[in-house]
């Protein structure tokens, strides 16, 4: 496999890595340089990460720009700073007399084109600076709302206090902020618990193969 001339790895990203650390681990196993990956994904989701090689990095626009769709749980009458569990978790409220129906209306109302506020834990750049510096000194920083896409956002499971979900959405979209804004239209107040990427445009996360197997892989080649 000639990584230099380029390839798209798919990778099923493991729980608690960056995607930097995913590139990075890549890089030192098939010794070249120019690797880069198409849409970070957070250090507690997991799921696909698209890893382009050598002279496809010039593609990565090209598949960030790609629908992507997610699974995951969101747990309400409790709320993070962080929106997901990199943060201490807050109590808020009882969540007992909130209906399936009330859920259904709320994923309704964030389903369309949206004006997102992003999460200050996040890596967004504010006067040169990652928000998430802002937010992990408690400095207030202005987070501007941006427009994205929310195809499809269908509950699939309702357990109170969780509620599991799939969302089909557009580049740019923060899934935690989607748990905070449901958790708002319900009045309970709502974080993200665990997240999946199962898809970027055509790529599946079916057909990605783990970390640790594609290093395995390039080993056995090299010896």
């Amino acid at each position: 496999m000639n990584f230099e001339d380029g390839q798209v790895l798919l990778i099923d990203k493991p729980r608690e890595w960056t995607s930097f650390d995913v590139v990075k681990k890549i890089r030192n196993t098939i010794r070249i340089k120019k690797v880069g990956h198409a849409g970070t994904l957070d250090p507690l989701a997991t799921g696909l990460l698209i890893v382009c090689t050598g002279k496809f990095t010039k593609k990565i626009d090209e598949y960030q720009a790609q629908e992507k769709e997610y699974t995951g749980t969101i747990v309400i009458g409790k709320t993070t700073a962080s929106f997901d569990l990199e943060t201490e978790i807050e109590e808020v409220g009882d969540v007992s007399h909130i209906t399936n129906e009330e859920i259904q209306k709320a994923a309704q109302q964030l389903t369309g084109d949206l004006q997102q506020i992003p999460p200050m834990y996040s890596a967004i750049k504010i006067d040169g600076k990652r928000a998430y510096l802002y937010a992990r000194k408690d400095q207030e920083v202005e987070m501007k709302p941006r427009a994205v896409t929310v195809n499809t956002f269908e509950i699939t499971r309702v357990q109170l206090p969780e509620i599991d979900f799939r969302i089909v959405c557009t580049k740019g979209t923060y899934i935690r902020s989607l748990a905070r804004d449901l958790g708002e239209l319900l009045n309970t107040g709502a974080y993200l618990a665990a997240l999946r990427r199962t898809r970027i445009g055509e790529f599946s996360v079916n057909d990605a193969q783990s970390l640790e197997q594609f290093v395995t892989q390039v080993k056995a080649t090299q010896v």
